[in-house]
């Protein structure tokens, strides 16, 4: 093993940037397995649970790539998904952090509990990961009783395979690792970048810590901060609408300005009685919701093909909704995280008080593609909700957000409750907009390196 001799600690310098201070880690690094970057690993070991810190622990490994020039500090990676590999990703996406490694080394992580079927190094849940259609909304006390019953039976394989790593799986328990990771590396002030799920990861690691933080970006994430959560899930709602208008005011000028009322008496019709498309497949209105926004987020390229899609579905035919993934979509895999970050209806009439109002929000996109969807599959679940939505510390730096379409305004409702935190904002479709916004990733990177912030609107 290549001990590593120093690792450069982030201190702020007079003028707001950052210069090196070196001293010796914890850490012992060697190239990591199969490597063709250069990326040296890590082992570094954790409690299961954070609250019993003497307990048993796990390991996460850790990946690094190192500075290219002087190094001034440690920027810290995570991609989301939740269980998106780090080291992986990092490894194939180096070319990302071509600019941002002539002054600071690039370090990831394995999240924990997702091991080797994400393709991470860390300790995984030993679990049959699988993916499922999202439940139905229950028609009555029955169904909901049916839908706890299924969803609970379902996650006890997982639970049972390592009851404690399965109810310390939410995005605090990923933050408090970073703060672990911190710490090994020298003790430094964090400086963050989060991407899509990683964006939790960053949001609660905020609340836990919010004196160890230096700088921080959100990119292409939601707002796991709102004091109001009732709130945040109508903005969620409407940002969705959103996408349809845009593809319903195209069509105004595009021949199909007739749509909106063909769409509208689809759903409706579909809700009834699901229209096929394919062999034992049948799509409600709500997936076909689904679906729709899916392609109009996608931009003016997709809605040609959404148009013809939706006349079909009218026909009875809704086979061009079908992706590639499957005709069973949309679907989720088991949210072993999910389940403990986002609230959860604890009863059918709290559900569909929730599911009325965002219908009525949003009468082209309903509840569909939001968190009052996709935590569905949480009702039930043999844990509780143990990272709920909560405000940010106003003690906070100033944060960084990014986004294109409804994400931008997702995170700038999140980091607007910290005085002088900016949002990069994309005019156009996209997830997240470090990795293909030369704009916005040199702005990223001047926040990183110089702790210097974009003018307030600014647009990439």
């Amino acid at each position: 093993m290549l001990k590593s001799i120093a690792m450069a600690l982030v201190l702020m310098s007079a003028g707001g940037g950052i210069r090196a201070q070196h001293t010796a880690d914890a850490l012992d690094w060697s190239l990591c397995p199969n490597d063709k970057v250069g990326m040296q690993c890590a082992d570094l070991q954790v409690p299961v649970d954070w609250q019993d810190p003497g307990g048993r622990r796990i390991t996460l490994k850790l990946g690094r790539l190192a500075s290219t020039g002087t190094s001034e500090g440690v920027a810290l990676i995570a991609y989301g998904g939740p269980g998106g590999p780090g080291i992986a990703l990092t490894e194939s996406l180096s070319g990302w952090w071509t600019d941002l490694r002539k002054r600071m080394d690039i370090v990831t992580w394995d999240t924990r509990g997702y091991g080797a079927q994400f393709r991470g190094l860390s300790t995984g849940l030993p679990c049959l990961w699988t993916r499922i259609p999202i439940p139905e909304f229950p028609r009555n006390d029955a169904d909901f009783g049916r839908l706890s019953d299924t969803n609970r039976g379902q996650a006890e394989v997982c639970r049972q395979a390592d009851p404690a790593l399965f109810a310390n799986m939410s995005s605090a328990d990923h933050a408090r690792d970073m703060e672990a990771i911190r710490k090994a590396l020298g003790g430094a002030k964090l400086n963050y970048y989060g991407a899509s799920y990683a964006g939790f990861y960053g949001q609660a690691y905020a609340r836990l810590f919010p004196d160890q933080v230096r700088t921080m970006v959100l990119d292409g994430t939601w707002n796991h901060s709102a004091a109001d959560w009732n709130s945040e899930l109508e903005e969620m709602a409407k940002s969705n609408e959103q996408f349809l208008t845009r593809f319903f005011d195209w069509c105004a000028t595009n021949g199909c300005k007739d749509l909106p009322g063909i769409w509208r008496a689809l759903v409706a019709r579909a809700d009834r009685t699901p229209v096929p498309a394919a062999k034992n497949v049948a799509y409600t209105g709500r997936d076909l919701q689904t679906f729709a926004i899916a392609s109009a987020k996608q931009g003016k390229t997709a809605w040609p093909a959404l148009a013809e899609a939706i006349r079909k579905a009218h026909d009875g035919d809704a086979s061009a909704f079908v992706p590639a993934s499957g005709a069973r979509y949309p679907d989720q895999a088991t949210g072993v995280t999910e389940c403990t970050d986002w609230p959860r209806a604890a009863d059918r009439k709290e559900l569909n008080v929730t599911i009325n109002r965002l219908r009525k929000i949003a009468p082209d996109a309903g509840p569909a593609s939001t968190i009052a969807t996709g935590i569905l599959q949480c009702i039930g679940w043999p844990a509780p909700v143990t990272n709920p939505p909560a405000p940010l510390p106003k003690t906070l730096p100033p944060l960084l957000g990014a986004g294109a379409w409804g994400e931008s305004d997702a995170v700038a409702r999140a980091i607007g409750q910290v005085a002088g935190s900016v949002t990069i904002a994309h005019d156009g479709p996209g997830h997240t907009l470090y990795g293909v916004n030369t704009c916005a990733r040199d702005h990223i990177n001047r926040y990183f390196t110089d702790k210097v912030l974009p003018p307030k609107n600014t647009t990439c």
